[in-house]
């Protein structure tokens, strides 16, 4: 499996909402209905999904559970995710994958377990067909070491096709949205940049696909639409068909740390002009409700708020070790949050229940203004720990239906 050209592939894009496929799912039926009341947004009390009694015996948790995705596949919810020691890389880290059509008795549909660090799974629910992507890194839980992405293809209850290497080497798979039909993708290569002195720049890869397996450049001959300091980035189409994106910017660049809001127009789609965020918005999930354009993001609690301590008499590297030091001694949260197409802008709007090591969000829509939202967190009565005292104890998974204001 390689990185090849679709048939259908062009410029043009149909404005939609980018989140997931559109759907109007029974809430009663998955047990997810929003919340009474008439504060917006507003969420339902979290249920907790990882570790739980009412996943099947096949499912072994470890102490943490965090990376994770869910794909509402033929009438059932595929929900994927990481266990694992600790946040950090380990050997013994275990990918789990299974479904449900209520949320409360769950399948076991596959098990993926190499002998590394597995991160980043990814669903692709296209043309009738179910991919699974996934990043398979090192063992050394001090490094940041990206190998190869692998996908497997779902062909039935708990039967998966080999996992297959994908992409050039490095690749690692962030987002994947269905729009009108069409798949599409944002990952980037180079990540280990964030973490070394030299080496090439990250690059941020837009690529669509009509089946699933077979992806192209959004813009032909231009796979990558950001160089420099950004990785983790996702998007969301506009009413007009131009485009939005939130990216996490770690690594830095000649503007600084952080986050890079950036906007690409309809007739432009490889132009993206970007505002710099001091605030990093890590696991950025962005998706369009209605005009409104959302984000769920990690959120770091100072009084500021930014990653970027603007200590520009160091050299680039000097800074990015003085920040990351900071960064990891201040707590968390995950948070909702709005984001400004025009002025490139975010604005906080709430936090998830949250604590610690948190936020690596995935949502479904549900219909009307609901949508279904899995999140891992610290226990949530830790609300003071820093982030890297999380990273070490337990996390869970968990649920909520956020309820948005009218389209």
């Amino acid at each position: 499996l390689a990185l090849t050209a679709c048939d259908d592939a062009g410029q043009s894009v149909d404005a939609a909402d980018g989140a997931a496929p559109r759907a109007s799912l029974d809430c009663e039926a998955l047990n997810a209905c929003g919340a009474p009341g008439e504060a917006l947004p507003r969420l339902t009390e979290p249920i907790t999904v990882a570790p739980s009694d009412a996943l099947p015996p096949e499912v072994v948790s470890q102490q943490a559970h965090n990376n994770l995705d869910i794909a509402w596949h033929q009438d059932r919810l595929f929900f994927a995710f990481r266990t694992a020691p600790n946040h950090f890389a380990s050997p013994q880290t275990v990918l789990y994958v299974v479904s449900s059509a209520d949320q409360r008795a769950w399948r076991h549909e596959g098990t993926f377990h190499v002998g590394s660090d597995l991160r980043e799974p990814r669903f692709a629910s296209v043309a009738g067909r179910l991919f699974l992507y996934f990043a398979v890194l090192g063992k050394e839980s001090t490094a940041f070491e990206p190998g190869e992405t692998r996908v497997a293809e779902w062909r039935g209850p708990g039967d998966w096709s080999e996992p297959e290497t994908v992409f050039e080497p490095s690749f690692i798979p962030w987002r994947i949205h269905l729009v009108e039909g069409v798949a599409y993708m944002l990952g980037y290569t180079g990540g280990e940049a964030v973490y070394t002195a030299d080496g090439e720049p990250i690059r941020v890869h837009w690529l669509r696909s009509a089946d699933g397996r077979h992806w192209s450049p959004v813009v032909p001959d231009q796979a990558v639409v950001l160089e420099g300091g950004v990785s983790e980035t996702d998007f969301a189409f506009l009413p007009d068909g131009g485009v939005v994106a939130v990216g996490r910017n770690e690594a830095g660049d000649a503007e600084g740390f952080g986050s890079k809001i950036c906007r690409a127009e309809a007739d432009a789609p490889g132009e993206w002009r970007c505002a710099h965020d001091p605030r990093k918005y890590d696991s950025p999930l962005v998706f369009r409700h209605g005009d409104t354009v959302w984000l769920v993001g990690r959120r770091n609690v100072t009084e500021s708020g930014a990653y970027d301590l603007e200590q520009r008499d160091k050299t680039l590297r000097e800074q990015w070790a003085q920040y990351q030091a900071a960064y990891w001694g201040t707590p968390k949260r995950c948070s909702l949050w709005r984001v400004d197409p025009e002025a490139l802008t975010v604005e906080f709007v709430l936090d998830l229940p949250s604590a610690g090591d948190t936020c690596f969000a995935s949502a479904v829509p549900l219909g009307g203004d609901d949508v279904l939202l899995y999140n891992y967190s610290s226990p949530t009565d830790r609300g003071g720990i820093s982030w890297l005292t999380g990273q070490t104890g337990p996390t869970h998974i968990y649920r909520v239906t956020l309820t948005l204001p009218p389209r």
